[in-house]
């Protein structure tokens, strides 16, 4: 199962929110680059980066940043974030991104969608997240009175290469990831899962590694991470596991 270390950007610094809420914002003194170094030192091959700037305003606002990375370490980097047209996927697979998650873009608009799955093989993956299993987008502003399940049927024949999805409920609270629904959209999806929301110790991971044969390919964690409730060192060994 693949492990992914998590670096959420705001106003070009290292952020978690809690469930989303932009106004409950811890920032912390390391940068991003940096971050990413630290990852890279203790042997993690990938990266979960979001663009918060961007899932706002719709824009690849941490463009260089993230460039900086990709060209700086040979991490494994997916990025989600502000991605809402194929320009703006065609700018990051050229640095060298290794997939591009598109989010509320893929939701408001199937068709590119669809589209990117064609021109990008094996680049995108599609954010699926949602509160109370109905989905949210926008920078989870805007709540939608959609089921996931009823949308991934929808484009489940698009060649997506991953689903990243995400409890919103559950994200930066430490209560643990949502292991029952994540089986329900591992069952019903074409392409592997991966976790979000809510890790909080090795022992969720533990469990979460249970589900690799159902169709679940990883897990993201982040602020067990920054608050240090999980060491580097202890979720470094889970990969070779």
């Amino acid at each position: 199962m693949k492990i992914f270390p998590a670096i959420d950007i705001k106003d070009q610094k290292c952020v978690r929110l809690i469930k989303g809420d932009f106004k409950n914002k811890t920032e912390y003194k390391i940068s991003p680059l940096d971050q990413a170094g630290l990852f890279k030192d203790y042997g993690f091959e990938n990266l979960h980066i979001v663009d918060l700037d961007g899932a706002l305003t719709g824009k690849t606002i941490n463009l260089n940043i993230i460039e900086d990375i990709v060209s700086k370490y040979n991490l494994k980097v997916e990025i989600g974030g502000g991605v809402r047209t194929l320009e703006s996927i065609s700018k990051y697979v050229e640095m060298g991104v290794d997939k591009v998650i598109l989010g509320s873009a893929a939701i408001k608009n199937i068709e590119l969608l669809k589209e990117a799955c064609k021109k990008f093989k094996n680049k995108i993956a599609l954010g699926l997240d949602a509160k109370n299993e109905k989905l949210a987008i926008s920078g989870w502003q805007e709540n939608l009175n959609i089921e996931i399940l009823d949308f991934l049927k929808k484009v489940n024949n698009f060649e997506i290469s991953r689903i990243i999805y995400t409890d919103i409920n559950r994200d930066g609270t430490k209560v643990g990831p949502n292991l029952e629904v994540t089986n329900k959209i591992a069952k019903v999806s074409k392409c592997p899962i991966i976790i979000s929301g809510g890790v909080s110790s090795i022992a969720d991971i533990k469990k979460a590694k249970k589900l690799k044969d159902k169709n679940v390919g990883g897990i993201i964690i982040g602020k067990a991470i920054y608050d240090g409730d999980i060491k580097l060192h202890e979720l470094a060994k889970e990969m070779s596991i």
